[in-house]
């Protein structure tokens, strides 16, 4: 696809009602999406506030962006729209066909917000504020309903009512923890999910910890962890969350075992298994026929060999996509190892499809609601900056431990 450079940037080239561009690759920046865009007039890029744009944002935020703008165009190409300035009645029926196909309320907010944020940064007028896609919107939420599909909660002592004396049952953090192996893969994975419990940590943000991201604490065995940067955080002002001594003992096993003493805490561990041999004794040489490949190496004996493991370390953080699929393991294999003896099969095949990298932060969340922390306690310890989503976490246990649900308990 041509383009005419202008004194502000590359202008997007008008598309034709008729025009299918190829597909590019796209590089990461921003601007060469934008350029890709079908657009039904000539518009100037202003290079300069985009890259602004890219500068002030974090990468998950540009990802985003690009990645839901260019399902926009993908689609206003399929069904012979404009993308760009798009009309309200393009971005109502956009929208109206992602809810078709499952989308749900908090999803086509999001979509919305990304087609805002490209006509804002082209400085075109933005379709979303028009009555119709919000009236589309509001018929998808009385439809469908607004409340987002939450993970399940991974807890310390699991669905207990007194996190402090009751015991643990069901799926809980203590014996996926005790059921860790003490190889290289259950040492990381010991220390992965404690740290992950302990911080309340988001996926993206427990694969950046660093070794040099941990500093000692007043407690000579616990451990203070610096947080660089957090969804919350745009501005980088950083924060700190605690470590436990528990925590911190299977950080130690894990960093010495991996010899690991700089950068990234949890990489990948790529397992090789070789199964053992017997001893094969030497053949005479005149047992050789004639008929097979002549070699003498037939004469020589080999010693058995035994079974053995070998890992090889990464050098670079894990992705932030594989925390879910870690957890999902270590709980199938404490599942196996009679880790979890009041779960069935279908009771674990059950939770599994709830479970992701956001459980850990969730069942912190409701542990600290049932130790009877005050909502502010719990917005500081997992760095809220509103009660929206730490009330929505705690729903089902307010629920419970509410007035009602008090009642009920006293009377049976």
């Amino acid at each position: 696809m041509s383009t005419e450079t202008a004194r502000e940037g590359p202008e997007i080239p008008v598309a034709p009602p008729e025009a299918v561009l190829p597909a590019v690759r796209a590089p990461a920046d921003l601007a060469w999406t934008i350029v890709q865009m079908r657009a039904g007039e000539r518009i100037t890029v202003n290079e300069g506030l985009i890259a602004a744009y890219q500068a002030a944002s974090s990468p998950h935020s540009i990802r985003a962006l690009k990645s839901d703008v260019e399902a926009f165009d993908a689609w206003c190409r399929r069904n012979n729209r404009i993308a760009l300035p798009a009309t309200p009645e393009t971005v109502a029926d956009y929208l109206d066909a992602r809810a078709g196909k499952g989308s749900r309320p908090a999803s086509l907010s999001r979509y919305k917000a990304s087609i805002a944020k490209i006509h804002q940064l082209l400085e075109l007028k933005d379709p979303t504020p028009a009555p119709l896609v919000k009236l589309r919107l509001q018929t998808v939420r009385r439809e469908k309903g607004a409340a987002q599909k939450q993970a399940r909660p991974l807890r310390f002592k699991g669905p207990v009512r007194d996190v402090e004396r009751d015991k643990a049952r069901g799926l809980n953090i203590r014996a996926l923890l005790e059921s860790c192996g003490e190889d290289l893969p259950g040492l990381r994975d010991r220390a992965l999910l404690s740290a992950a419990y302990d911080t309340g940590l988001r996926a993206s943000e427990l694969v950046a910890v660093a070794i040099e991201h941990i500093e000692e604490a007043i407690d000579p065995e616990a451990r203070l962890l610096q947080i660089l940067r957090h969804k919350g955080d745009q501005d980088g002002e950083g924060a700190t969350a605690y470590l436990s001594p528990r925590t911190v003992a299977a950080i130690a096993a894990w960093t010495e075992a991996a010899g690991i003493t700089t950068g990234p805490l949890f990489r990948r561990v790529q397992v090789r298994r070789y199964k053992a041999r017997a001893a094969v004794r030497g053949r005479p040489i005149d047992s050789i026929s004639g008929r097979e490949t002549w070699d003498l190496r037939k004469t020589l004996s080999k010693p058995a060999v035994k079974a053995r493991v070998e890992y090889d370390i990464g050098t670079v953080a894990l992705h932030p996509g594989s925390i879910g699929l870690i957890f999902r393991s270590i709980i199938g294999r404490a599942f196996d190892r009679g880790a979890l003896p009041d779960l069935t099969a279908d009771d674990l095949a059950r939770l599994l499809k709830g479970i992701s990298a956001h459980s850990t932060r969730i069942g912190l969340n409701q542990d600290l609601f049932a130790s009877g922390e005050d909502l502010a306690g719990i917005m500081d310890a997992l760095r809220w900056k509103s009660p929206r989503m730490p009330l929505a976490y705690n729903r089902n246990l307010a629920a419970e431990q509410g007035a009602a649900g008090r009642l009920m308990a006293k009377i049976g």
